[in-house]
Protein backbone atom coordinates (compact mmCIF):
# COMPACT_ATOMS: atom_id res chain seq x y z
CA UNK A 1 0.00 0.00 0.00
CA UNK A 2 1.59 3.51 -0.87
CA UNK A 3 1.69 6.31 1.59
CA UNK A 4 -1.80 8.59 1.04
CA UNK A 5 -1.56 12.16 0.13
CA UNK A 6 -2.08 13.38 3.52
CA UNK A 7 1.22 11.94 4.87
CA UNK A 8 1.30 8.13 6.64
CA UNK A 9 -1.30 7.56 9.60
CA UNK A 10 0.12 8.68 12.95
CA UNK A 11 -0.45 6.40 16.04
CA UNK A 12 0.02 6.78 19.29
CA UNK A 13 0.83 3.72 21.20
CA UNK A 14 -0.33 3.56 25.29
CA UNK A 15 0.13 0.15 26.69
CA UNK A 16 1.96 -0.24 30.33
CA UNK A 17 4.65 -2.95 28.95
CA UNK A 18 7.29 -1.68 27.04
CA UNK A 19 7.63 -4.70 24.83
CA UNK A 20 4.16 -4.96 24.03
CA UNK A 21 4.86 -1.33 23.02
CA UNK A 22 8.08 -2.19 20.95
CA UNK A 23 6.03 -5.37 18.98
CA UNK A 24 3.44 -2.84 18.17
CA UNK A 25 5.84 -0.20 16.95
CA UNK A 26 7.37 -2.57 14.38
CA UNK A 27 3.86 -4.00 13.11
CA UNK A 28 2.92 -0.73 12.69
CA UNK A 29 6.34 0.25 11.57
CA UNK A 30 6.44 -2.27 8.51
CA UNK A 31 3.79 -0.39 6.93
CA UNK A 32 4.27 2.59 4.08
CA UNK A 33 0.99 4.28 5.34
CA UNK A 34 1.72 4.34 9.32
CA UNK A 35 4.11 5.74 11.62
CA UNK A 36 4.13 5.21 15.29
CA UNK A 37 4.35 9.11 16.54
CA UNK A 38 4.70 8.47 20.74
CA UNK A 39 4.16 5.91 23.59
CA UNK A 40 2.66 6.16 26.71
CA UNK A 41 3.25 3.69 29.43
CA UNK A 42 0.26 4.66 32.00
CA UNK A 43 -3.56 6.41 30.93
CA UNK A 44 -2.76 9.54 32.30
CA UNK A 45 0.66 10.06 29.76
CA UNK A 46 -1.31 8.73 27.17
CA UNK A 47 -4.00 12.04 27.39
CA UNK A 48 -1.63 14.41 28.56
CA UNK A 49 0.87 13.15 25.05
CA UNK A 50 -2.82 12.65 22.68
CA UNK A 51 -3.71 16.32 23.17
CA UNK A 52 -0.61 17.23 22.10
CA UNK A 53 1.02 15.24 19.49
CA UNK A 54 -2.93 15.30 18.19
CA UNK A 55 -2.37 12.03 16.27
CA UNK A 56 -4.69 10.16 13.98
CA UNK A 57 -5.01 7.15 16.16
CA UNK A 58 -5.01 6.28 19.54
CA UNK A 59 -4.02 2.34 20.47
CA UNK A 60 -4.83 2.46 24.19
CA UNK A 61 -4.28 -1.03 26.38
CA UNK A 62 -7.58 -1.34 28.99
CA UNK A 63 -5.33 -1.92 32.13
CA UNK A 64 -2.43 0.96 32.63
CA UNK A 65 -1.53 2.95 35.77
CA UNK A 66 -2.75 6.16 36.03
CA UNK A 67 -6.00 5.55 34.47
CA UNK A 68 -7.29 2.80 32.40
CA UNK A 69 -8.09 2.56 28.69
CA UNK A 70 -11.32 3.36 29.34
CA UNK A 71 -11.16 6.31 30.65
CA UNK A 72 -8.22 7.57 28.29
CA UNK A 73 -10.87 6.43 25.56
CA UNK A 74 -13.94 8.82 27.44
CA UNK A 75 -11.79 11.41 27.69
CA UNK A 76 -10.38 11.28 24.34
CA UNK A 77 -13.22 10.27 22.52
CA UNK A 78 -15.99 10.26 24.91
CA UNK A 79 -19.64 12.09 24.33
CA UNK A 80 -18.86 15.81 25.08
CA UNK A 81 -15.10 15.80 23.79
CA UNK A 82 -15.20 18.85 21.51
CA UNK A 83 -12.61 17.56 19.21
CA UNK A 84 -12.84 14.12 19.70
CA UNK A 85 -9.81 11.75 18.43
CA UNK A 86 -10.12 8.13 17.36
CA UNK A 87 -9.02 5.64 20.06
CA UNK A 88 -8.86 2.05 19.21
CA UNK A 89 -8.70 -0.26 22.12
CA UNK A 90 -6.28 -3.80 21.86
CA UNK A 91 -5.99 -5.74 25.10
CA UNK A 92 -5.85 -9.00 26.51
CA UNK A 93 -9.33 -8.83 28.84
CA UNK A 94 -11.93 -9.22 26.43
CA UNK A 95 -15.22 -8.71 29.29
CA UNK A 96 -18.26 -7.90 28.25
CA UNK A 97 -18.43 -4.71 30.47
CA UNK A 98 -15.01 -3.32 28.73
CA UNK A 99 -16.27 -3.90 25.11
CA UNK A 100 -19.81 -1.85 25.78
CA UNK A 101 -18.20 0.88 27.79
CA UNK A 102 -15.20 1.25 25.32
CA UNK A 103 -18.17 1.79 22.48
CA UNK A 104 -19.98 3.55 24.16
CA UNK A 105 -17.46 5.94 24.91
CA UNK A 106 -16.12 6.15 21.58
CA UNK A 107 -14.33 3.56 20.65
CA UNK A 108 -13.49 3.04 16.92
CA UNK A 109 -12.82 -0.57 17.63
CA UNK A 110 -12.18 -3.14 20.27
CA UNK A 111 -9.04 -5.57 19.25
CA UNK A 112 -7.60 -8.95 21.29
CA UNK A 113 -3.56 -8.71 21.40
CA UNK A 114 -3.56 -12.45 20.19
CA UNK A 115 -6.01 -11.53 17.58
CA UNK A 116 -2.25 -11.52 15.80
CA UNK A 117 -0.70 -8.35 13.68
CA UNK A 118 -2.71 -8.53 10.60
CA UNK A 119 -6.12 -7.35 12.53
CA UNK A 120 -4.29 -4.65 13.88
CA UNK A 121 -3.28 -3.53 10.90
CA UNK A 122 -6.84 -3.70 9.10
CA UNK A 123 -8.47 -2.38 12.59
CA UNK A 124 -6.27 0.92 12.03
CA UNK A 125 -6.93 1.14 8.43
CA UNK A 126 -11.24 0.22 9.40
CA UNK A 127 -10.93 3.19 12.00
CA UNK A 128 -9.29 5.59 9.51
CA UNK A 129 -11.95 4.67 6.97
CA UNK A 130 -14.81 5.19 9.51
CA UNK A 131 -15.04 1.81 9.94
CA UNK A 132 -15.26 -0.21 13.18
CA UNK A 133 -13.58 -3.50 13.72
CA UNK A 134 -13.92 -5.71 16.70
CA UNK A 135 -12.18 -9.32 16.80
CA UNK A 136 -13.81 -12.16 15.78
CA UNK A 137 -13.46 -14.12 19.14
CA UNK A 138 -15.79 -11.28 20.81
CA UNK A 139 -17.67 -10.85 17.56
CA UNK A 140 -18.59 -15.01 18.21
CA UNK A 141 -19.53 -14.10 22.02
CA UNK A 142 -21.57 -11.67 21.69
CA UNK A 143 -23.38 -13.56 19.15
CA UNK A 144 -23.80 -16.58 21.34
CA UNK A 145 -25.13 -14.30 23.99
CA UNK A 146 -28.10 -13.28 21.30
CA UNK A 147 -28.69 -17.12 20.64
CA UNK A 148 -30.69 -18.10 23.22
CA UNK A 149 -33.31 -15.20 22.94
CA UNK A 150 -33.55 -16.31 19.10
CA UNK A 151 -34.16 -19.63 19.68
CA UNK A 152 -37.01 -19.23 22.34
CA UNK A 153 -38.66 -16.53 20.69
CA UNK A 154 -42.19 -17.23 20.10
CA UNK A 155 -42.61 -17.89 16.01
CA UNK A 156 -43.73 -14.97 14.14
CA UNK A 157 -47.35 -15.40 12.72
CA UNK A 158 -47.01 -16.12 8.89
CA UNK A 159 -47.28 -13.66 6.42
CA UNK A 160 -48.52 -13.66 3.04
CA UNK A 161 -45.12 -12.96 1.42
CA UNK A 162 -42.30 -12.81 3.98
CA UNK A 163 -40.12 -9.63 1.97
CA UNK A 164 -36.89 -10.50 0.53
CA UNK A 165 -33.68 -10.59 1.65
CA UNK A 166 -31.36 -7.27 0.45
CA UNK A 167 -28.18 -9.48 0.16
CA UNK A 168 -27.35 -10.84 -2.95
CA UNK A 169 -26.35 -14.97 -2.66
CA UNK A 170 -22.39 -13.92 -2.39
CA UNK A 171 -23.72 -11.16 0.07
CA UNK A 172 -25.29 -13.86 2.34
CA UNK A 173 -22.46 -15.98 2.30
CA UNK A 174 -19.90 -13.03 3.50
CA UNK A 175 -22.34 -12.47 6.76
CA UNK A 176 -22.36 -15.97 7.35
CA UNK A 177 -18.87 -16.43 7.24
CA UNK A 178 -18.84 -12.67 9.74
CA UNK A 179 -21.24 -14.55 11.81
CA UNK A 180 -18.26 -17.29 12.28
CA UNK A 181 -15.61 -14.83 13.02
CA UNK A 182 -13.76 -15.21 10.40
CA UNK A 183 -11.21 -12.22 9.33
CA UNK A 184 -11.75 -10.36 6.56
CA UNK A 185 -8.08 -12.69 4.90
CA UNK A 186 -9.84 -15.91 5.89
CA UNK A 187 -13.01 -14.95 4.48
CA UNK A 188 -11.00 -14.31 1.45
CA UNK A 189 -8.96 -17.62 1.74
CA UNK A 190 -12.22 -19.45 2.17
CA UNK A 191 -13.95 -17.86 -1.17
CA UNK A 192 -10.76 -17.65 -3.34
CA UNK A 193 -10.82 -13.84 -3.50
CA UNK A 194 -8.83 -10.83 -1.94
CA UNK A 195 -8.88 -9.66 1.57
CA UNK A 196 -9.59 -6.32 -0.11
CA UNK A 197 -12.69 -7.80 -1.85
CA UNK A 198 -14.00 -9.43 1.41
CA UNK A 199 -13.75 -6.05 3.15
CA UNK A 200 -15.92 -4.32 0.07
CA UNK A 201 -18.42 -7.08 0.31
CA UNK A 202 -18.69 -6.09 4.23
CA UNK A 203 -18.91 -3.14 3.44
CA UNK A 204 -21.53 -3.36 1.18
CA UNK A 205 -23.18 -6.04 3.70
CA UNK A 206 -23.30 -3.70 6.75
CA UNK A 207 -24.61 -0.35 3.96
CA UNK A 208 -27.85 -2.79 2.96
CA UNK A 209 -28.50 -4.32 6.99
CA UNK A 210 -28.43 -0.60 7.72
CA UNK A 211 -26.08 -1.73 10.71
CA UNK A 212 -22.50 -0.57 12.54
CA UNK A 213 -20.52 -3.44 12.04
CA UNK A 214 -19.57 -7.22 12.27
CA UNK A 215 -21.53 -7.71 15.18
CA UNK A 216 -24.75 -6.52 13.34
CA UNK A 217 -24.45 -8.53 10.49
CA UNK A 218 -23.47 -11.22 12.91
CA UNK A 219 -26.71 -10.88 14.62
CA UNK A 220 -28.84 -10.45 11.39
CA UNK A 221 -27.52 -13.80 10.32
CA UNK A 222 -28.41 -15.54 12.98
CA UNK A 223 -31.77 -13.96 13.30
CA UNK A 224 -32.64 -14.54 9.57
CA UNK A 225 -31.18 -18.38 9.67
CA UNK A 226 -28.27 -17.58 7.43
CA UNK A 227 -25.68 -19.23 10.42
CA UNK A 228 -25.60 -22.13 12.00
CA UNK A 229 -25.32 -22.80 15.71
CA UNK A 230 -22.84 -20.46 17.40
CA UNK A 231 -19.55 -22.38 18.07
CA UNK A 232 -18.82 -22.75 21.72
CA UNK A 233 -15.21 -22.06 22.71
Amino acid sequence: MTTPPGGPIRILIADDQEDVRSGFRLILGSQPDMTVVGEAGDGLAAVDLARTLRPDLVLADIRMPGVDGLEVTRRLAGPGVPDPMRVLVVTTFDHDDYVRTALRDGACGFLLKRSGPGLLIEGVRAAMAGDMLISPQITVRLLRNLAPAAVSAPAPAPVASAPPSPLTAREKEIARLVAEGLTNAEIGEKLFITAGTAKTHIANVQAKLRVRNRVGIAAWSWENGQAGPVPRE
